[in-house]
């Protein structure tokens, strides 16, 4: 028996998901050849992991030596926070990418690595669900998109972002830009440095000084999150600006806005600040050992720090102020205490209730009555009646 491999990959559209949380999973009919036909579903995130780890195994054909001999698709990187309309909208690419990767040569095509991610799971066939959530939303690929995608062999288009200001490089890792430049966006790194290719050159950029051609990207942000997420400090920082924290390594604190230029608003206690996001790591997650970023570089200009930026754009990127986390940060956490609050007050009362039923005097059984003599001397033994006599 040959080897195994895949002879094509359709996608066929995503899901909404609710459980454990709502999220998105595309659809894949995955044809083998064996002619079986298997139908998986992955997320986007994981589908960037693979693509990134394929890239590192195949240095050459994804261009790391030199660009001109890159045959591995390219696939824009995740979103901060992906909506159903950056789902809908990714298909198109993705469709590409499937296609053009099963037509690589066989030594990638072919590779476990590829296979293995393909390979159905346990949770293909048997997706974690709660039944008291609603059922998983399904939304197909149109037909006529379908025809359309397998025509296509060119390669996928990159997201393409202008520079609002000169930027001078720091290392040999980056890329030195000029106001105006416009540059192609590989890979959206947390971090706020952006992989960024213009022309022959590669490098990588901050995100501050990109601007999105057709207008500002607040879309590509989350909403605050005044819930805060929970973020473990790996590495201190002393604060420059009067709106940034300074923090040790070891804190505990909590992720309230998640921003593109690496930025992140946290709260520490009852206090809201900037910090780099470099600099964190979620709490009860391992460190990665293996990143694509330059290693021990240092936390990205913020937006607000970027002198002389021309901006293309008559209406700019809308901007929450310091002073609206804060207040905004005190009343989710005056409500939790209140909650929390309210519950103990609960809990009391149910406690204060069980002691006092606890402490009441158990009631007694009664005492049957004596039988009279007349009963004794009718119904009892001979031993029984003389005691009475």
């Amino acid at each position: 028996m040959g080897d195994v491999f895949i002879r094509h990959i359709e996608l066929l559209g995503y899901e909404k998901r609710f459980f454990p949380s709502q999220h998105y999973v595309y659809m894949f009919l995955v044809k083998w050849n064996d002619l079986s036909e298997k139908l998986v579903y992955r997320r986007f995130t994981e589908i960037y992991e693979f693509h990134k780890a394929l890239k590192e195994m195949f240095p050459i054909e994804s261009g790391d030596i030199n660009m001109e001999k890159r045959i591995i698709p390219h696939l824009p990187a995740p979103k901060w926070f992906d909506g159903q309309r950056s789902t809908e909208n990714r298909q198109g690419t993705l469709a590409e990418y499937c296609y053009a990767l099963v037509n690589l040569p066989p030594k990638i095509s072919r590779c476990l690595h590829v296979i293995n991610f393909f390979k159905v799971r346990h949770d293909d066939m048997n997706p974690v669900t709660d039944s008291q959530i609603k059922k998983p939303e399904v939304f197909i690929l149109p037909k006529d998109a379908k025809k359309t995608l397998t025509d296509i062999t060119g390669p996928i288009v990159l997201q393409t972002y202008r520079a609002i200001a000169d930027y001078e490089k720091n290392s040999t890792s980056e890329m030195a830009l000029k106001a105006g430049d416009m540059v192609d966006v590989v890979e959206k790194s947390e971090s706020g440095w952006w992989f960024c290719q213009l022309k022959n050159k590669r490098g990588w950029v901050p995100a501050a000084y990109l601007e999105p051609i057709d207008g500002p990207d607040e879309s590509e942000e989350q909403e605050p999150n005044y819930a805060g997420e929970q973020y473990i400090v790996q590495k201190s920082y002393t604060a420059v600006e009067e709106d940034e924290l300074t923090l040790k390594e070891g804190d505990n604190i909590e992720v309230i806005h998640k921003l593109l230029d690496g930025w992140w608003v946290i709260r520490k206690d009852e206090t809201t600040g900037y910090y780099p996001s470099m600099y964190l790591q979620k709490a009860g997650e391992m460190s990665t050992s293996v990143k694509s970023e330059p290693r021990n570089w240092s936390a990205p200009p913020r937006r607000s720090t970027v002198r002389n930026a021309k901006s293309i754009h008559k209406q700019g990127r809308k901007q929450i102020s310091q002073e609206t986390y804060r207040r905004n940060s005190r009343k989710y956490i005056q409500s939790r205490r209140n909650m929390r609050e309210k519950f103990q007050n609960k809990a009391n009362v149910i406690t204060e209730k069980n002691e006092q039923e606890e402490n009441k005097p158990k009631a007694q059984p009664a005492v049957p009555p004596r039988p009279s003599k007349d009963l004794i001397l009718n119904r009892c033994t001979e031993s029984t009646r003389r005691k009475i006599l």
